[in-house]
């Protein structure tokens, strides 16, 4: 995308303003928009869909390609396809000229605050390489991925022992020859723990719990098929369901069975390192000739600096698609709403939900007060 602004830009003010220019972003600027809201949404990156470019290169979806689409726009090719990430940044892309969506790109937000002195009036001010942006409303939609994590013992590590977040991780050729540990195992750690072995490494899994695997297909179905159809992707996240569903999050399409056949060899829990030896929950050890962390994100939200929205780890409180900030909205997270949330064939979903939302209100503000 060659210009930083693209869309039709409203000038200001704005009546939002969203961060985030990916999957929830991109979402919700189309139901913002059909609503006829005035927003504008902050993308980071110099073009939308980046993100996608920079995950490893054999990277998949685990959702068919019929089960990746946002609002109003099908993903192209074979519904039964599972899109690179190649394909997901140039869906992302397109969708955004196919919607004319007010996009500006090279855009980070370097803080947010708000302004202590308003009381009828909410005002949100943005700080921005080219300047402040100020809306009564934002929608933070910064993603699922946020700054890679990894357990605290990795700082007693040597520093000389090579290790890798997943992040970071491109192609076999990044981990070296030996014995490799990969700690976590969620979707991630078990499909770079299969794509090693498979390129000759002698790969270790340390694992927390042994976690439920489910397979791509069941009774000739995509699982997205049967978790579509039977409503448990939207399931609430606070119903008892969705609890015992977010408690117990399965490893989808790649089976222990795979892994162990392939010469994966699990190990519990890693609890603790030291120099180059890294210690399991069931006392026993591994030297390993490297390390990659397949050990998720944090949330750093630090950038806002509005004191009661975040907690102590300087991750936003929210309560669905809300803070305690009022106007201040969430978007694009794990199991926000439902298992759905930070999905891309699913986050349109809590979009619409949050648009009409904020739709509504702007609705009700613009009334004019009834005489006394």
């Amino acid at each position: 995308m060659p210009d930083r602004d693209r869309g039709r830009h409203a000038p200001e003010p704005y009546d939002v303003v969203v961060v985030g220019g990916g999957q929830a972003g991109l979402a919700v600027s189309y139901h913002l928009g059909r609503a006829g809201v005035r927003h504008l949404v902050l993308e980071a990156a110099d073009r939308v869909g980046s993100s996608w470019c920079d995950r490893w290169d054999s990277l998949r979806l685990f959702t068919p390609a019929a089960y990746s689409a946002l609002p109003g726009l099908s993903f192209p090719g074979p519904g039964d396809r599972y899109p690179s990430g190649m394909d997901v940044a140039g869906y992302l892309a397109g969708y955004a000229e196919q919607f004319d969506l007010p996009v500006r790109t090279s855009s980070p937000v370097r803080a947010l605050t708000r302004d202590a002195g308003q009381t009828a009036v909410n005002r949100f001010t943005l700080a921005t390489p080219s300047g402040l942006v100020t809306a009564p409303r934002v929608v933070v939609a910064t993603g699922a991925f946020g700054t890679p994590a990894a357990p605290g013992f990795a700082t007693r590590l040597d520093p000389d022992l090579p290790a890798l977040h997943s992040h970071d991780y491109r192609r076999p050729s990044d981990v070296p020859d030996g014995v490799v540990l990969v700690v976590g195992a969620g979707n991630t750690g078990y499909q770079l723990a299969l794509e090693l072995a498979g390129h000759g490494r002698t790969v270790h899994l340390a694992h927390g719990s042994v976690g439920r695997t489910v397979p791509q297909r069941v009774a000739g179905r995509d699982i997205f098929w049967w978790l579509t159809h039977t409503r448990l992707i939207i399931t609430p996240a606070d119903s008892a369901v969705g609890r015992r569903l977010r408690a117990n999050d399965p490893v989808i399409g790649t089976s222990r069975t795979a892994l162990r056949s392939a010469g994966v060899r699990f190990r519990p829990r890693a609890v603790d390192g030291t120099g180059r030896v890294v210690s399991f929950a069931d006392g026993t050890s591994l030297r390993p000739d490297s390390i990659l962390w397949a050990t998720g994100y944090r949330h750093e939200d630090r950038w806002i600096d509005i004191p009661e929205a975040l907690d102590d780890h300087g991750a936003l409180r929210t309560t669905g698609l809300d803070t305690p900030v009022r106007g201040l909205h969430v978007l694009g997270r794990p199991w926000q709403r439902s298992r759905g949330s930070a999905l891309l064939g699913f986050v349109g979903q809590d979009a619409h939900h949050l648009a009409a939302t904020v739709s509504a209100s702007q609705d009700t503000a613009r009334s004019p007060r009834p005489a006394v």
